[in-house]
């Protein structure tokens, strides 16, 4: 079995620069030793980490209880209180998570082409793993398994820095995956949380060149744009999950609604979830379809047609086209036929996840087409924006950007590649 992870000095306990520097020398030497253990032993490790997490249950909902308490006694929303939340039924699936990840295939040493040159030598590029990442998020406690399950499953070690929200819950987490990794034969300081809040600690995280190779930043727009404005480490991210439905006007009224429903209401603090719904003004039934997401309990900002639909509907501001409300607030807009939708959706998507409802493939395709968001859809609810939907195991996150991953990033996301050239004796002319 590993040794537990090494006491931190005061000194460095104190310090946020010398806590994040300790804890990222640490995990980058352990990632030598953990890149180095059979593909078998890492996915051992995790189902060991996952039973771990079940035989910790007790303390884990105790811990997210605590977190609960304070949350609402500072007027956290619905919406950020259901991320928060742990349940027997929600930390029974965040173990079976990390077990799904094992189970897995293992990215790392797969080649993605070979070749041979006419002098002879021969060519392979293989996926590696990227080495020492940092992920900082907010709210949601399942990160803490996630991250970790994924990337030792990839070969990488990993700094933790979790939000104030969550920190009970987290080290609870942290502590019971660590037990069943260690016991798996996974250096223990391959997965590192750092235990202070001070948010000079996410400063020191993202100044760490040379020992965190990526930032991979989870939580609202302001953490985002920070990590993003002061990183010196290449940072992998998604702003808002600002995700547009199109019913088209050959949309089919009853799976239109079902879409519209589950899009928005299913779980409205997730970035898959619905925020604008844009309706065809050829749709045949828009009345019902507004009046069906008021009577779920969704609250309605239309635009001015909109607003003439229902006497329940609130008129929409400019900044609503452009707002993530992660609660049961949608805005709705009336568009003149597939032009219009998309350009609204140029306009204010940020290119996470858009979908459309239509029974014509021709506009389907367009809208799959035309639409450059990391995620396209047809026919189905925004909330399929999941990894685990994907069949990719747990996510670390759903990127929007175009380097050097897009959309749920899973294990393959995690990987770099590194090149294999092969020879006998060749030299250059």
């Amino acid at each position: 079995m590993t040794k537990m992870t090494a006491v931190l000095s005061p000194a460095e306990a104190s310090d946020p620069a010398a806590l994040v520097t300790a804890l990222a020398q640490a995990a980058r030497s352990a990632q030598r030793a953990l890149a180095a253990m059979p593909s078998a032993a890492r996915a051992d490790a995790l189902r060991r980490a996952a039973e771990a997490l079940r035989a910790a249950g007790r303390q884990v909902l105790a811990a997210n209880a605590e977190d609960l308490a304070a949350g609402k006694a500072r007027g956290l929303s619905g919406a950020m209180l259901d991320r928060l939340m742990l349940d027997e039924a929600r930390l029974a699936g965040v173990a079976d998570a990390v077990a799904a990840v094992a189970d897995l295939p293992d990215p790392v040493g797969q080649v993605i082409d070979a070749y041979t040159q006419p002098n002879g030598l021969h060519f392979q590029r293989i996926r590696v793993p990227i080495g020492t990442i940092g992920i900082i998020y907010e709210s949601r406690p399942n990160v803490t398994a996630d991250a970790a399950a994924l990337c030792v499953r990839a070969g990488n070690a990993v700094v933790l820095r979790g939000g104030s929200e969550a920190v009970h819950s987290n080290r609870a987490i942290h502590a019971a995956m660590v037990e069943g990794l260690v016991a798996g034969g996974v250096p223990a300081e391959a997965v590192r949380f750092i235990p202070s809040q001070d948010r000079a600690c996410v400063g020191a995280m993202l100044t760490a060149s040379g020992l965190i190779d990526m930032i991979v930043p989870r939580g609202g727009r302001s953490l985002v744009e920070r990590v993003q404005a002061d990183a010196r480490v290449p940072v992998l991210a998604h702003l808002d999950g600002i995700c547009h439905t199109y019913i088209h006007a050959a949309a089919n009224p009853a799976m239109a609604e079902a879409i519209a429903i589950n899009a928005k209401l299913r779980r409205t603090g997730i970035c898959g979830s619905m925020e604008t719904l844009l309706i065809d003004a050829a749709y045949p039934a828009p009345a019902p379809l507004v009046a069906a997401l008021i009577e779920a309990g969704c609250e309605v900002r239309g635009d001015a047609r909109i607003a003439t639909l229902d006497p329940r509907v609130i008129p929409a501001s400019a900044s609503d086209w452009g707002t993530e409300y992660l609660d049961a607030i949608l805005s709705v807009a009336m568009v003149d036929g597939i032009d219009a939708a998309l350009a609204h959706i140029a306009r204010h998507s940020s290119d996470h996840t858009d979908a459309i409802v239509t029974a014509d493939s021709v506009a389907a395709e367009r809208f799959l087409n035309e639409v450059d968001s990391a995620i396209v859809m047809h026919n189905a609810s925004t909330q399929f924006a999941d990894g685990g939907e994907f069949g990719l195991g747990a996510e670390i996150g759903i990127a929007t950007g175009r380097l050097h991953a897009r959309g749920p990033v899973a294990l393959e996301g995690l990987t770099t590649y590194k090149w294999q050239v092969r020879g006998n004796g060749q030299t250059r002319v």
